[in-house]
This record gives C-alpha cells, structure tokens and sequence, in this order.
C-alpha cells in the first residue's frame, strides 16, 4: 500500500510540474530515494551511558535501530583511535522515510526555535537536500525526555532530481517551507 502512495505522489508531481521542466513520462518526475540521518557524538563518545542514549533517542525518532560509525583514522588531537564510536547514522527507504519526513516538515520544523524557513541553498548539484537540526527535541518522540543530553543531527534527503532547480521545484511540491527571498519582495 504504501508503493501505491508513492506512486500517487509521482503522478501529482509529474502532472503539476510537467509543463515546467518538459518532461514526457511519469517516470522523469523526481521522486526520493533514501533519507540519510546522520547523528555525530563529540565530547559525549566517551561515555558509554551517553552512547546508548543518543543511540536510544536516535531510534525513538526514526523508528529504526541506529548503526554505529567508528573513526576511520587515529587522531591523537581528538584522543581517537582507529574503531573508536564517533556517531550514528540511519537510512530510512520507502514508508518509513516518507513518514519521517511528514513528521519533519509537518511538526519537527514548526517547533524549532525561531523558524521562518528551511535553506533552499542546501540543495547540491545532483539534487540531494541536506539539512541540520540543531536539537532533538523537536520530535515529539524525545520531548519529554532530560533536556541536558540535547543532540543535533543531519537530515540528507536523496532524491531522483538531475539538478538543484528541479529538486528545489520537488520539494517545495511536497510542502518543504523554504525561506522567502527577500531581494525579490
């Protein structure tokens, strides 16, 4: 069922942004392949309470186990060795990345402090969208929780879109709040 809404998606997509691009097939419309949540631990890394929290919290919001990263080189400014925890990361594929992102645009990003609209300038040249967020705690899955173990992380939407352009017009399509341009008032 949910491929069927992904699919509905696609169409509305195709049919409102046909005439902009030029495209001629359903399938040419963008569509999002994976979402990438990317959690770094810092200081926290070296205790291993705080690990299994961030860990915990991580899964709490994406309703999936988190993987763990460890160092890739030894870095004695840093005290890290080769192998050592220094983040989490998840990737989230068809329902369930559909669901999370509802849940960001729709409530995360209207709770965060002070929001007037996502970067459209995070968008890079194959189309992926990458966006930071500064506390967990927007998700109503944390919120309750102690707020001195607060954790940023990195939303990187990969979607099908060939250009910024294109991928821009997707995900404004799909409800994402972009700032305004002032310049153009």
């Amino acid at each position: 069922m949910a491929t069927n809404l992904l699919q509905d998606q696609q169409k509305t997509t195709f049919k409102d942004l046909k005439d902009t691009f030029g495209w001629q097939n359903v399938m040419q419309a963008p569509r999002i392949e994976k979402v990438v949540i990317s959690v770094g631990v810092g200081k926290m890394g070296k205790e291993k309470g705080k690990l299994e929290l961030v860990a915990d919290r991580l899964s709490k919001i994406t309703g999936q186990k988190a993987a763990a990263r460890g160092a890739k080189k030894a870095i004695a400014t840093y005290k890290t060795r080769i192998g050592d925890r220094i983040g989490y990361q998840i990737t989230l594929r068809g329902k369930r990345a559909e669901d999370f992102l509802n849940r960001l645009v729709h409530i995360a990003l209207p709770r965060t402090k002070d929001f007037r609209g996502v970067s459209p300038g995070s968008i890079d040249e194959m189309g992926n969208y990458t966006l930071g967020i500064k506390e967990n705690t927007v998700f109503p899955e944390t919120s309750d929780e102690e707020l001195k173990d607060v954790f940023g992380m990195a939303v990187t939407i990969v979607t099908t879109a060939k250009n910024k352009k294109e991928a821009q017009a997707y995900l404004t399509h799909l409800g994402f709040p972009f700032k305004k341009d002032v310049s153009q008032k």
